[in-house]
């Protein structure tokens, strides 16, 4: 590289450094260098502290997602020693004020002569696996640190940050993910020096109480602290000291007892989630006022009851999440939902009709009112809502049918209408279809597949989409058009009252991973082409009137088992019991079978004259032996004679006369 005084950036990313190569050597020449930026590399041999130690003026340095050493690739003993070695070279760029080595493989502890590295300010240690404890470390000399990165490594940090209470130009912190966050048993009454802007301390730790530095901060405008179990009310204080505090995330702790909100209005808090933990009570009727500029709104898993209050001076509030609750009453008419984007309610108590609620949620993306007690029919002004993308209304009092209008929403990729009491028929034209939407990343949405109710991130829905109509009352055929959902995965029609043929187009259902059309009236074969469905996992026809042969035992209908097809007596063949065609007879067997049924008349003639006489020479026998037998039998004789006898004369005369 040809060397140039007058440059002061140099960005050499994503390059490969084998050893021998004199790149790192010739950055010597670069003088004035202020900011190097070796992002994504990968070091082969190549030692780190060859060059560096000479950029004297260097303030930035940048190796995230890069892989220092082939040796990190060894025992974690060799791995610390080699990482100290390497790091000795940038240790003796004192005059640096950034560094960022996240994201690599290093592991051990952090090396000693950091704490040469007094002008640091920005410092990003996240994504390796970093150990020890911070307060033993050389941190604890970088006073000019401003910003700190700890996150997704193992280091044990205390919860107090109390080695951070002389840093009084510290305003940013981060430690998520892996670390150890711990509480100390008896926490030093001092005021800390710092000011911090963000917080971010998310990890699984059984913290009971707010750490005490919080009560003396005053310019927050992040405070993040998850899965901590925290314990107390909440902390209103920390919005009445915070005035700047813009987004706020308590989820996941044990905090309980009523939501009670800050005595004055806070003008700038957007994003307040306070799920999964034991809050109850009644949501505040004033929360639309008090915290007018929220833009989320994340109250689930908790234990709030009462009505939902009025969002209507929310006028920019994008997410509402109070799913998971004891909500009850009526949906509000007035809800402020002109940049409503997603609205979550499951799994409460609400009742009453849908048709007065979201009229005005034109922007509408998410829509899940799912295991409630609503009831009433789906409006037809729903295809108003033409971003709407995922439907959730199942578990549910609603009646009437599917709206053919649904049929105008383009978006929709989930559509939840099972266990109502919808009747009718399946609109043909309803659609389902991929949707990359952008959703927010807090929010999950159920959905039922292969037999179980899945949560899914909304970096999953963008590769999914279904449809489950399942336990209605919907009757007809199954429309064929349904077969032309091509980028479909959950079909479930299960539970219904369909009748007619499956349809040959579903063999187009290329994506289609479970398909249920059990505990219906359908009739005919199972068409044969649905073999080519290779993503098939679940396959359920079982309690129709189906006929006729199952599906080869090929691809993925080689795993299905009886139970895919049971309750269909007019159904044979594998994997069933009953067998298609009768068992082959030869005629080679039908000849011997005639053969043994041949009989021989001489034999048969001799048999029966020795029965015959055995059966005179029985008679004899009796009537020889028992007087009263021989005197019954000869009288018996007698009478027959006589009555030939007179029978003859009678006919005889008769005769004559012709």
């Amino acid at each position: 590289i040809r060397a140039s005084n007058n440059i002061s950036e140099l960005y050499l990313d994503d390059i490969t450094i084998t050893k021998g190569s004199k790149l790192l050597e010739s950055l010597v020449a670069f003088s004035h260098l202020k900011s190097l930026s070796l992002e994504s590399c990968k070091f082969e041999g190549a030692i780190l502290n060859q060059g560096l130690p000479h950029l004297k003026d260097l303030e930035d340095l940048k190796l995230d997602f890069s892989i220092i050493n082939d040796n990190f690739l060894q025992k974690v003993e060799i791995l610390a020693k080699t990482f100290a070695n390497e790091f000795t070279g940038v240790c003796k760029l004192k005059q640096l004020q950034e560094l960022d080595i996240s994201s690599n493989y290093i592991i051990g502890n952090l090396p000693s002569c950091l704490a040469n590295m007094t002008f640091l300010q920005s410092l990003d240690l996240s994504s390796n696996n970093f150990v020890g404890n911070i307060s033993l470390s050389p941190l604890t000399d970088l006073t000019n640190l401003e910003h700190l990165d700890l996150s997704h490594n193992l280091f044990q940090i205390p919860i107090s940050l109390g080695l951070f209470f002389n840093h009084s130009k510290f305003k940013h912190f981060k430690s998520q993910g892996n670390n150890e966050i711990y509480g100390e048993k008896t926490e030093q009454n001092l005021t800390p020096m710092f000011q911090l802007e963000t917080l971010y301390i998310d990890s699984y730790a059984c913290i009971e109480a707010f750490p005490k530095f919080l009560y003396y901060q005053h310019n927050l405008r992040v405070a993040s602290l998850q899965s901590l179990k925290l314990r107390g009310r909440f902390p209103y204080w920390l919005l009445q000291n915070n005035t700047k505090l813009e987004e706020l995330y308590l989820n996941n702790n044990s905090l309980s007892g009523p939501l009670q909100l800050p005595l004055h209005s806070h003008l700038n808090l957007s994003f307040l989630d306070i799920s999964d933990n034991l809050f109850h009570g009644i949501i505040p009727p004033d929360i639309g006022t008090h915290l007018s500029r929220l833009e989320l709104v994340d109250l689930s898993k908790n234990d709030f009851n009462g009505s939902i209050p009025s969002f209507r001076n929310m006028s920019l509030l994008q997410i509402l999440d109070l799913s998971n609750n004891d909500i009850s009453g009526s949906l509000p008419s007035d809800f402020s939902c002109s940049h409503m984007i997603e609205v979550h309610l499951s799994r409460n108590q609400l009742q009453g009709s849908l048709e007065d609620a979201f009229f005005d949620c034109l922007q509408l993306v998410v829509l899940d009112l799912s295991h409630n007690n609503m009831t009433g029919s789906i409006p037809s002004w729903f295809e108003r809502f033409y971003q709407l993308a995922y439907m959730i209304l199942g578990h549910n009092n609603i009646e009437g049918e599917i709206p053919i209008q649904l049929c105008n929403l383009t978006q929709l990729s989930l559509i939840d209408l099972s266990h109502n009491n919808l009747s009718g028929h399946i609109p043909p034209c309803l659609r389902s279809t991929s949707n990359f939407a952008r959703l927010s990343d807090h929010e999950k949405i159920e959905f039922t597949t292969k037999r179980n109710i899945y949560s899914y991130q909304p970096s999953m829905l963008y590769y999914f989409s279904g449809i489950d109509l399942s336990c209605n009352k919907l009757i007809g055929q199954i429309p064929i058009q349904i077969g032309n959902l091509n980028e479909i995965h959950v079909l479930n029609l299960s539970h219904n009252n369909l009748n007619g043929k499956i349809p040959a187009s579903f063999s187009n259902l290329s994506q289609i991973e479970s398909l249920d059309l059990s505990h219906n009236n359908l009739q005919g074969n199972i068409p044969s082409q649905l073999t080519e469905l290779d993503f098939l996992e679940v396959f359920n026809v079982s309690c129709n009137n189906l006929s006729g042969r199952t599906p080869e035992k090929v691809k993925q209908f080689a795993t299905f088992d009886e139970s895919s097809y049971r309750d269909n007596h007019l159904l044979c063949g594998w994997p069933l019991q009953k067998d298609c065609d009768p068992p082959s007879i030869s005629r080679s067997s039908n000849d011997a079978e005639e053969s043994n049924c041949f009989i021989d008349m001489e034999d048969f003639y001799v048999s029966f004259g020795v029965a015959y006489v055995m059966v005179l020479l029985t008679i004899a026998g009796v009537l020889f032996i028992n007087p009263y037998w021989r005197q019954v039998w000869f009288y018996f004789v007698e009478v027959s004679i006589d009555k030939c006898y007179y029978f003859l004369i009678d006919n005889l005369g008769k005769f004559k006369l012709f």
